[in-house]
């Protein structure tokens, strides 16, 4: 670990962010030359002490959690991000089915505050969430392991229905089959995707019926038909925008003006605290809605 190159990369980074390209406000007295520190320890998830200490040389070898987050939050490149592992005594993540979010994403997701977005792997894991997306469909950043996987909780997890009425199931079941098959066709033999696969045949016997069709594009369920737990039935656009380059998808949803939905949009941020996969109240779903 190099403690000198890593305090002056840290600071360095810090310095060329504004609060502008992260989402946050100047303010009419700010002297600081890029971010303060208290702001870059809060982008990357940390105590504003863990985060002086590694610009002063100071305090342990950070893991490679730790750096991630501080990838993240100081909006690193993937070279970036390779070079901050490597002072910090760590081999660079793999680039191939990475979990680092492009500087441009999260910039456009740092414009979506107000707006349920998500970015996504091609296996269908959340790599980061705006407080509305976290409101929408629950915290999905929180979930670890093989369960971070949508696709693999949808054949698993009775509870990861919940969030679709039931009448829509089968729709996603043919597109989330279909997506598996075309990351494993991506990835390959060896992969995670592979697993998944091997995983689901075993113990899913609908998943397997959907993988015998071969179906390697299926409709995308769009409207989506949402169940909230205090809000009852949202039916949004899903529009996305693709990352080809490290198979991520950015996924922004939004509800057609001055529709019913659109109105229960607006009342989302009220709805935040909700516990995630909590299921929809009964009588929070009218007849019209289903």
């Amino acid at each position: 670990m190099d403690r000198a190159q890593l305090a002056d990369f840290l600071r360095v980074r810090r310095e060329a962010l504004q609060p502008e390209d992260v989402g946050l406000p100047r303010g009419p007295r700010r002297r600081t030359r890029g971010l303060r520190r208290e702001e870059a320890a809060a982008l990357s998830g940390m105590s504003t002490d863990y985060y002086g200490r590694l610009e002063q040389q100071r305090g342990p070898q950070p893991s490679p959690a730790m750096l991630a987050a501080m990838a993240r939050g100081l909006r690193l490149s993937l070279a970036e991000r390779d070079h901050l592992f490597r002072i910090a005594g760590h081999n660079a993540p793999p680039r191939t089915g990475s979990d680092h979010l492009a500087p441009g994403l999260m910039r456009i997701l740092d414009r979506l505050g107000d707006t349920p977005a998500q970015v996504v792997t091609d296996l269908a894991e959340t790599l980061w969430q705006t407080p509305l997306a976290a409101a929408l469909v629950g915290d999905e950043m929180r979930l670890t392991g093989p369960n971070r996987s949508l696709l693999r909780r949808w054949f698993t997890d009775p509870a990861a229905r919940l969030l679709y009425p039931e009448e829509d199931h089968p729709r996603h079941s043919r597109f989330f089959t279909a997506e598996l098959r075309g990351a494993y066709s991506r990835q390959g033999r060896g992969s995670r995707a592979e697993a998944l696969v091997e995983e689901l045949l075993g113990t899913s016997e609908e998943f397997a019926r959907w993988w015998s069709a071969h179906e390697v594009s299926a409709p995308r369920v769009d409207p989506k038909r949402f169940c909230h737990p205090e809000l009852g039935v949202l039916e949004l656009q899903c529009q996305v925008l693709l990352d080809p380059e490290q198979a991520q998808a950015l996924l922004v949803y939004t509800a057609t003006p001055g529709t019913e939905s659109d109105e229960k949009l607006r009342l989302l941020p009220a709805t935040a605290s909700r516990p995630a996969g909590a299921a929809p109240a009964a009588d929070a779903i009218r007849p019209a809605d289903a």
